[in-house]
């Protein structure tokens, strides 16, 4: 089971959702990989989300009902494809942080600001904790 919380800025606006679901955990090499059904609370029912994490980047795909990559290395920025209901978008991705301790106590923290046209769209954080 995981418990995943995720928060979004957006025009001075704060949106939390939670979620606490079934996952699959595997390792990788130096990549701690979970794997979990979104749902109806994620707004993507019918996807199943995949992070793959180590100490410095992470890389989350949705795959099913929407389609999505989003490519995470703290201090860079890089050019995502996004999918969502109403079209595919081309986000900038830049990594604040990628805290991991998935091997030591069960948690994955994320900071990322996404871009686009180069416009600012949001601020967000993903916290992971597996039970």
């Amino acid at each position: 089971m995981i418990s995943l919380t995720s928060i979004q800025w957006q025009d001075g606006e704060r949106t939390q959702t939670e979620l606490v679901t079934k996952a699959k955990r595997s390792k990788e090499g130096k990549f701690d990989i979970i794997s979990y059904e979104d749902t109806e609370a994620t707004g993507y029912e019918g996807s199943v989300t995949t992070i793959k994490a180590d100490d410095s980047s992470a890389y989350i795909t949705r795959e099913g009902t929407a389609n999505s990559a989003l490519s995470l290395e703290v201090g860079k920025k890089h050019f995502c494809q996004y999918e969502t209901p109403f079209g595919c978008l081309q986000l900038g991705v830049y990594t604040h942080n990628v805290d991991n301790t998935i091997t030591k106590d069960g948690k994955l923290y994320l900071k990322y600001s996404l871009d686009l046209n180069a416009a600012p769209l949001s601020d967000n954080e993903i916290i992971m904790t597996i039970n």
